[in-house]
């Protein structure tokens, strides 16, 4: 699954670590939303589809999750 970046627009990231169920040391996968709950959104639709997760492992990940908001970082317009 991969996601593109929109430009001129807020965008929350949430960063999961995966170590625990791929045993690669320190493994993430990161998803982006519009908002908080999208990004979360994101990453239990990708644990669940791609990873196979069960319901009990994607909220024990979930909890885990860091999510941060990253629009500013990502503009096209930010060069000094």
């Amino acid at each position: 699954m991969v996601q593109q970046i929109r430009h001129d627009e807020l965008q929350y990231i949430c960063v999961i670590p995966v170590e625990s169920i791929t045993g690669n040391q320190e493994e993430e996968i990161m998803t982006f939303g519009a908002s908080a709950d999208e990004a979360k959104h994101q990453a239990k639709e990708l644990l669940a589809n791609n990873y196979k997760c069960k319901q009990s492992q994607v909220v024990e990940l979930m909890q885990q999750a860091k999510i941060e908001l990253i629009g500013q970082w990502c503009s096209a317009n930010t060069h000094a």
